[in-house]
């Protein structure tokens, strides 16, 4: 059975609601924040207070979240979660207020709760560690502020209670960095066995692709973005290329995941069609590399749609676009339920 999923936040269809209560609505779902500089512009006790409130806000929302996909079809029960449920929580200024014992309790029991949702409700499960992760980097503080952050991700998805055997929750990184594969190396021995049982590698955009990944299969799964592929390659992988073999067997039996998304809806505008495949030599007679990097909205393009799908036998799917569910369930129904509903008869 293969999955789809989406990342991080809830979009409502808004269809009746206005925009305030359309707002209140995404909000019940969605993880909230603050700045440090807000933290350290009052007394502690309105900052410990402050950050008290958003992490129980953040772990009730993800639940809400969870129970939301619970509702969907089983081909949909995917989610990335938010990396910014615990604001700061690798930062040296909040370290004592993480270890308080009451702020324990409820984040402990919150992780708690979100881990056996999504394991009844058989919801597959992420994260991925924003762009300031770089394990690879050759300034020593950066890879250990790196390395302090992924150990977090790697604490919440040991209080969920994964971590414990090999792929058993994935926690996304790209290479990052000028020491590239070598920094990847020398560093994995420092990652606590948790992280090193969730770790994937995935191909970027602009240096490391995916070549570069394959070069760390020994290591963990590589994770196929075919949208960073194709701007980095310049052309679209073919779903039967030997390397996404590869990919596939460095995940060692378990279903393999992938990322896809498309360049903004903005090319259309360009003569760009839905209907027309994405070429990209045609593409830079109009728009820099950089222009296609972003996210759109939906999955706009039929023909990267229809390409997309012929993974689907071998990889769950992430979808990266700005609508998070709205996106997946476009997909899916466009494309996939009628594979997915039952034969006549049965």
């Amino acid at each position: 059975m293969y999955r789809i999923g989406f990342a991080c936040m809830y979009r409502h269809p808004g269809h009746s609601e206005s925009l305030k209560e359309l707002e209140a609505i995404e909000r019940s779902f969605n993880p909230r924040s603050t700045t440090l500089r807000w933290l350290n512009s009052v007394p502690q006790e309105a900052a410990r207070e402050k950050l008290h409130g958003i992490i129980e806000h953040n772990l009730a929302a993800q639940l809400r979240l969870l129970d939301y996909v619970a509702t969907l079809p089983d081909a949909l029960r995917m989610l990335r979660l938010s990396s910014d449920l615990l604001p700061f929580y690798s930062h040296p200024e909040a370290a004592e207020f993480y270890r308080l014992n009451d702020v324990r309790r409820v984040v402990e029991a919150g992780f708690a709760r979100i881990g056996e949702r999504a394991r009844a409700a058989a919801i597959r499960l992420s994260l991925h560690p924003g762009q300031y992760c770089v394990l690879a980097s050759d300034k020593p503080q950066v890879v250990e502020n790196s390395l302090a952050e992924f150990e977090y991700h790697a604490d919440m998805i040991r209080m969920m209670g994964f971590g414990r055997r090999f792929q058993d929750f994935k926690c996304n990184v790209h290479i990052a960095g000028r020491l590239g594969v070598d920094g990847i190396r020398a560093v994995w021995p420092r990652l606590s066995q948790e992280a090193r049982h969730c770790i994937t590698f995935e191909n970027e955009e602009k240096t490391y692709g995916v070549d570069h990944c394959l070069e760390l299969a020994d290591l963990a799964p590589v994770v196929l973005d075919i949208h960073h592929c194709w701007v980095n390659e310049e052309r679209y992988i073919d779903p039967h290329d030997a390397r996404v073999e590869r990919v596939i067997e460095s995940w060692r039996g378990v279903r393999p995941t992938m990322h896809y998304s498309q360049p903004p809806e903005s090319l259309i505008a360009l003569g760009f069609t839905p209907e027309r495949k994405l070429d990209m030599p045609a593409l830079l007679q109009h728009v820099s590399k950089r222009d296609l990097y972003s996210h759109s909205k939906r999955m706009w393009n039929q023909w990267t749609n229809r390409y997309a799908r012929e993974f689907l036998d071998r990889f769950d799917i992430m979808f990266e676009a700005k609508d998070k569910n709205l996106a997946a369930l476009d997909y899916y129904h466009a494309y996939l339920a009628d594979d997915a509903a039952p034969a006549h008869g049965a």
